[in-house]
């Protein structure tokens, strides 16, 4: 056991109630959510911030010491990476997300250049017995998922985000729709179910409006897949209905076509009848056209509006509305109008 002083702490970590100086052990559990400690060993000029647990972004640089979480990351547009089997101090890691995900990367896309590349210090340790040094691996999470979570979501109406791809609008959907039903004085609840360890989105549906947010890691999970997403999906609308907000907001990372569970989650049909309603993110009009043929043909889901860069100007949706029949506006340009629909949905529900 050694003494390090850390530098930064990623926002991964967020539920463990890390200092400033650690504590490392020399063995390190190959698990994803174990917290290590490593040496950053390269400056970058393009993805190189990292979130830290106040929600700030802070550069990363070279001879940092960073604490963030084993883990697994398969991105369209960033880095692809597993976990190792085996890892010993001394070994090198990358970081393969803004969240603090540690990996072995495999591949990168050229937007956001190498990886930063690390050196492993050793595993972060907590105590946990109290008047005893006995230290064990500290791990992700404010509670471990129960891989049986029940889904009870009080009659709460839920209002789904799924999109074509990442980056297609989803975070920006919510938080127009998150903010105008704040303005109507909807008590509104959110969550992001699916993607890679990050708090950025549910921060932003907090600065929007939502009183209370959850996000997967915070169950303990670095990264969401076709076996835990519909578990944490489960959890997530349980645990948020518990307080009875008048709407959740549910955001499904990634796309719907992807690594992240988004279609294990769609496929459970506990799942799907809780659902209100589901926006359709899309990045341009024949994505819309994918989009919304997945959800119907292979989920029986009819989406209730397609919004994202696809609504960008009045061709993208003028097409929408003759190829698909569906209303498309877009959240950034006309979010009250996007919100005043979910809205509406929200009152012919109690009708």
């Amino acid at each position: 056991m050694k003494s390090v002083v850390v530098d930064k702490v990623a926002s991964v970590a967020q539920h463990s109630d890390i200092g400033g100086e650690l504590r490392l052990s020399g063995e390190i559990p190959c698990e994803e959510g174990v917290l290590v400690a490593v040496r950053v060993l390269n400056n970058k000029n393009r993805y190189n911030q990292l979130e830290l647990t106040s929600g700030r972004m802070a550069t990363v640089n070279q001879g940092d010491i960073v604490v963030g979480a084993l883990g697994h990351r398969k991105a369209l547009r960033g880095y692809s990476g597993h976990l190792p089997t085996e890892l010993g101090v001394g070994d090198a890691i990358q970081i393969l997300n803004i969240g603090g995900v540690l990996g072995l990367c495999d591949s990168a896309n050229p937007d956001v250049g190498p990886p930063f590349n690390c050196e492993v210090l050793g595993t972060v340790l907590h105590f946990p017995y109290l008047g005893e040094r006995i230290g064990v691996p500290a791990r992700v999470g404010a509670s471990k998922l129960d891989d049986n979570a029940a889904l009870d979501t009080n009659d709460v109406p839920v209002i789904a985000l799924a999109g074509t791809c990442m980056d297609s609008g989803k975070t920006a959907a919510a938080c127009a729709i998150v903010s105008r039903l704040r303005h109507l004085g909807i008590r509104v609840a959110a969550c992001k179910a699916t993607g890679v360890s990050l708090r950025r989105d549910i921060l932003a549906m907090e600065d929007a409006g939502a009183q209370e947010t959850m996000i997967f890691s915070d169950l303990g999970i670095v990264t969401t897949t076709a076996e835990n997403g519909p578990a944490l999906t489960r959890a997530l609308l349980t645990g948020l209905a518990r307080n009875n907000p008048d709407v959740i907001v549910l955001e499904l990372g990634d796309g719907l076509l992807g690594a992240y569970g988004v279609e294990a989650i769609l496929s459970d049909e506990m799942i799907r009848a809780a659902l209100t309603a589901v926006v359709l993110c899309a990045n341009d009009p024949v994505s819309a056209w994918g989009g919304a043929k997945i959800l119907r043909d292979q989920f029986a889901i009819e989406p209730s509006v397609v919004t994202g860069p696809a609504t960008d100007n009045a061709v993208g949706v003028d097409q929408i509305a003759a190829r698909l029949d569906l209303p498309a506006i877009n959240a950034l340009t006309n979010g009250v109008a996007l919100g005043d629909s979910v809205a509406a949905l929200l009152r012919e529900q109690r009708t």
